[in-house]
């Protein structure tokens, strides 16, 4: 069956109690004259309250009503919080510098909100020796006890024993203080690329100011001299002198 409301002519009853568009109430009218609003204020009729006797009607724009409602689900499923179990597989007599690489796995983990479950393999003769993984495990809480708690104490399953370590921020906490972490650092970036283009454009025009100071310097200077006098004529010596 649809879940979808009926609208308009989808609306098969005598009378309805209408709502206008601002969610003033309207009253119980005929189905003819709510559907004669609707056409007048072109929007629609659309039925809400299909079970209330009359069924109640809202004037609304559908088109617009279901585009908000799919918004609002869409950004309610990205914020909605899903815990995940992560695994981390150890050996007894694992290495220091393997320890502190699964252990910095189980920070990430942890920090991320998920819970982090623990498995000590034991192979062989390591079998007899449980205090071994027991030790382990324990030495794992202790270090990692300012992000997560034991939710599940160590416990042999087989061959191998488990703890599940629980973080103490929420899936939704961690997420937010992700969301808010990018946004820094998204907004550092922008800055530090702002402030690079200024930089770029003082030096630019320190540039051409230092030009046009040499382009000044270099040009010849007009000489104020006085103006020179015209020379003397000096009289004809006579003929036949």
């Amino acid at each position: 069956m649809s879940t979808e409301p009926r609208i308009n002519d989808r609306i098969r009853v005598p009378e309805v109690r209408l709502v206008g568009p601002s969610g003033e109430q309207v009253g119980i009218v005929p189905l003819a004259k709510a559907l004669e609003l609707a056409q007048e204020y072109d929007l629609d009729l659309v039925e809400v309250a299909a079970t209330a006797r009359p069924p109640v009607c809202k004037l609304m724009d559908y088109g617009k009503f279901k585009y908000e409602s799919a918004m609002k689900a869409r950004e309610a499923r990205k914020n909605q919080a899903h815990t995940v179990i992560k695994e981390m597989k150890l050996r007894p007599k694992i290495d220091p510098h393997d320890y502190d690489t699964k252990k910095g796995h189980v920070v990430r983990f942890l920090k991320q909100g998920d819970k982090v479950k623990i498995t000590i393999m034991f192979r062989g003769r390591e079998q007899s020796r449980p205090e071994l993984g027991f030790r382990l495990l324990q030495r794992l809480a202790d270090d990692v006890q300012d992000l997560g708690f034991v939710e599940s104490s160590p416990k042999q399953d087989g061959r191998n024993m488990i703890m599940v370590l629980g973080p103490h921020k929420k899936k939704t906490e961690a997420m937010a203080e992700a969301r808010a972490l990018a946004d820094a650092r998204k907004a550092e970036r922008q800055g530090r690329t702002t402030g690079s283009d200024a930089d770029a454009a003082a030096a630019d025009e320190d540039v051409v100011t230092e030009d046009a100071v040499a382009e000044e310097q270099d040009a010849p200077a007009e000489a104020e001299a006085p103006e020179a006098e015209a020379p003397v004529e000096q009289p004809a010596a006579p003929q036949g002198a």
